[in-house]
């Protein structure tokens, strides 16, 4: 379904590279994970998907077509895109927000508001609840929400995210993405998800492509990285939820920091 070979990003004619060489595949109905530290690539990587940003050389197929041999608008109308904090436009309702693609495609307005309608009840908001108020009346898990329903408004089976649940507080964040996950697999969609917190990762994605100085280090499933990781710095990653995951057990037992000894 989405495919990149030999995919590179240089800002500078050549000079540095933000993404250098990058091949993968991401199949049909699969959730790929890009994760890494900050400035790995993982954002441009995402973005040059869907053409926010060019890439310098290499191929992208998104559905078989390759991104370039499509206008860039249409391209992107076509594939949902969700960010951190949502993008919810500030001064438009919660229908008129989901409603952005459809009405640009030119949907008749019955067809446009029965699809608002139908995302909201997916998303888990009623519709005659949340339909009319603006993005400042909701929490931020319910502007997520919305901002998941503006990204499959038109149907789109692609979906890009970027740091999708950064923004929310920890209860939020698990609640929101066990929902996302339970979403996209009864949708069949086709993800790429950008993250940098590597239990998300291994909780979430069929597979992960770590990344560090714009270089693909190690495409794998979880198990296949925690396993085997194959390379010093998958490693050190991978060793960290291991570690946190001990440290929790190690509290729950009594023997933590700040537990009386007796």
């Amino acid at each position: 379904m989405i495919v990149l070979e030999g995919v590179s990003k240089s800002y500078d004619g050549g000079a540095t590279y933000s993404v250098r060489d990058v091949s993968l595949r991401v199949p049909k109905g699969g959730l790929l994970v890009l994760l890494g530290g900050s400035g790995c690539g993982k954002t441009t990587t995402l973005k040059m998907i869907n053409r926010l940003v060019e890439a310098t050389a290499g191929r992208i197929e998104v559905d078989g077509r390759d991104v370039r041999s499509v206008d860039p608008v249409q391209l992107r109308r076509g594939i949902g895109y969700v960010i951190q904090g949502s993008g919810l436009f500030p001064h438009l309702t919660v229908a008129e927000n989901i409603a952005v693609v459809p009405r640009l495609l030119g949907w008749p307005a019955e067809r446009t508001q029965k699809r608002v309608e139908e995302l909201l009840k997916l998303v888990h908001l009623p519709p005659g609840e949340y339909i009319g108020r603006l993005p400042r009346q909701l929490s931020g898990g319910q502007q997520q929400r919305v901002g998941f329903a503006r990204a499959l408004a038109a149907g789109q089976e692609v979906l890009l995210l970027d740091e999708p649940f950064g923004a929310l507080d920890p209860v939020t964040r698990v609640e929101l993405r066990t929902e996302f996950l339970e979403l996209r697999r009864r949708l069949g969609l086709t993800a790429v998800m950008v993250t940098h917190d590597m239990t998300e990762a291994l909780l979430s994605a069929d597979l992960i492509a770590v990344m560090n100085a714009g270089r693909l280090l190690r495409l794998g499933t979880p198990h296949e990285l925690l396993t085997a990781p194959g390379d010093p710095y998958v490693a050190d990653l991978m060793s960290t939820p291991k570690k946190e995951a001990h440290q929790l057990e190690t509290l729950a037992t009594g023997n933590g920091p700040g537990e009386p000894h007796v």
